[in-house]
């Protein structure tokens, strides 16, 4: 008999609501999965995908999963992963350094056997590279067969991956697929084979109400039994759900809130019906009063606002190139602020262009970058040769409408409390969102698969240059 523990979508690092708080209860969650396993001395832990957040997980977390890792092997039971699409890179996987390090094996096409039932992998594909995609596996004389793999597949919901068409191409039968990728635990039958997700540790999204868990996989005698088991290290929820009638308002909200233990609770308010208009700040400031860790409101009302607005939107041109004029920069260096932001030098190329503008300045005057000094009315000098733009110039490389500083607050909350049960989209900063399982439009970007793009071409090939010396910097270190 081999009995495992499936489980997937930690996303370790993800630091919800801009929270630390938040940020640890992801490793907390990851942390209960591997106590389990080793109290209950199972055969092995798989993980179906997205271990972390995203493809540059920050130090403090490497080295908290590096540690539970390690607590793993000490008792001596595998983890046997796939990579998934938010930690996916384009080069070598952080998978694969934890294998380096005899702390994980990163399942492919050949199988991993224990105790009768082979295990296989396949890492998340992106639905443009599926069409060509074949389903060869290494035969096994094992008496069970098993596929982890990562991505929405069908029956469930937002599925844009043929199950049947991966069973019935596959030189392998397989008995049962462990899926990551759609955050709802879920189980169905097809083609004979078991189809399961395991769902989240930690909710990603306002919408994830159910209890956290993972699976418990047990093949014995040609049957595999899949059952549920709860976690109870996982950040508390409070979802408050209010219908308001014609004529309330923020007291009858306030009434809902008041009745629950907000203590270190992530509040989720939600209002719908008719009633008067309640300001969002209002009832969080008041649920934080409350004693919560995180609390956001969702107004699902259409109220009728007759008031006229005016949007205004400030041009941002305009705003750097007064405030290039109060630097004080002599002409020299607001000719590199023009290379930099507004000349028609492709992106690719700035770093040597302002490479080469600086050296040529210096070698002609050692002094050309001291600053100029402001006339009597407070502004600063220019000479004939100024390379700042006149107002109201139109440079060739525009700024956008509007920066990400100008995303309202509201608008931010929208991406952590949509209702789509879609995947968090992967991210290169902590502070961003992710939403549940990925939607049928939340596909990730594919990775580039040239590997001889000369660096300057691709800023993304640096990027991943710099993730791959990250990795080898942290194997040296460890």
């Amino acid at each position: 008999m081999t009995r495992v523990i499936h489980t997937g979508d930690t996303h370790i690092g993800y630091r919800q609501y801009h929270s630390p708080e938040r940020r640890q209860d992801y490793l907390r969650a990851f942390r209960q999965v591997i106590d389990d396993a080793i109290d209950d001395g199972v055969d092995a832990v798989i993980h179906a995908g997205d271990l972390f957040h995203d493809r540059r997980p920050g130090l403090a977390d490497l080295q908290g999963t590096i540690s539970i890792l390690r607590d793993l092997r000490a008792a001596e039971i595998p983890f046997l992963a796939v990579v998934g699409n938010h930690e996916q890179k384009r080069a070598g996987q952080w998978l694969d350094l934890f294998e380096d390090l005899d702390l994980a094996t990163r399942l492919g096409r050949a199988p991993y056997e224990i105790d009768g039932t082979a295990i296989y992998g396949l890492d998340f594909v992106p639905r443009s590279k599926r069409e060509d995609l074949d389903y060869d596996f290494e035969q096994s004389d094992a008496d069970h067969a098993v596929l982890v793999s990562h991505g929405l597949f069908e029956p469930f919901a937002h599925a844009d991956w043929d199950t049947e068409r991966l069973l019935s191409e596959s030189t392998v039968d397989f008995d049962a697929l462990l899926l990551g990728d759609n955050h709802a635990p879920g189980k169905r039958e097809v083609e004979g084979a078991w189809v399961t997700y395991c769902g989240s540790t930690e909710r990603t999204s306002a919408s994830e109400r159910e209890d956290r868990g993972y699976n418990i996989v047990a093949a014995a005698d040609g049957e595999i039994e899949i059952t549920r088991r709860g976690l109870d290290a996982t950040r508390e929820f409070v979802f408050v759900d209010v219908t308001l009638e014609t004529g309330d308002g923020v007291e009858r909200v306030r009434e809902q809130v008041r009745q629950y233990d907000l203590e270190d609770a992530v509040v989720i308010v939600t209002v719908e019906g008719e009633g008067d208009p309640v300001a969002p700040a209002t009832i969080e400031e008041f649920a934080d009063d409350q004693g919560a860790l995180v609390a956001r409101m969702n107004d699902r009302r259409e109220l009728d606002d007759e008031s006229d607005v005016e949007v205004h939107f400030a041009d941002p041109d305009a705003a750097v190139r007064e405030r290039v004029r109060e630097l004080g920069l002599s002409e020299a260096a607001r000719g590199i602020d023009e290379t930099v932001r507004e000349s028609g030098v492709a992106k690719t190329n700035v770093r040597e262009a302002v490479k080469d503008r600086i050296g040529d300045r210096l070698a002609d005057d050692p002094a050309a970058f001291e600053s100029v000094p402001e006339d009597d009315g407070g502004e600063v000098q220019s000479g004939e040769d100024s390379d700042v733009p006149a107002e109201g110039s139109s440079p060739d490389d525009e700024m956008g409408d509007t920066s990400a500083d100008d995303v309202t607050t509201a608008e931010a909350d929208e991406m952590d409390e949509g209702t789509a049960t879609a995947d968090p989209e992967p991210t290169e900063t902590d502070d961003a969102s992710a939403d549940g399982a990925r939607g049928e439009a939340d596909e990730e970007p594919e990775p580039d698969e040239s590997d001889d793009t000369p660096m300057d071409s691709d800023p993304e090939e640096a990027d991943e240059q710099d993730e791959n010396a990250q990795q080898a910097s942290m194997e040296e270190y460890l």
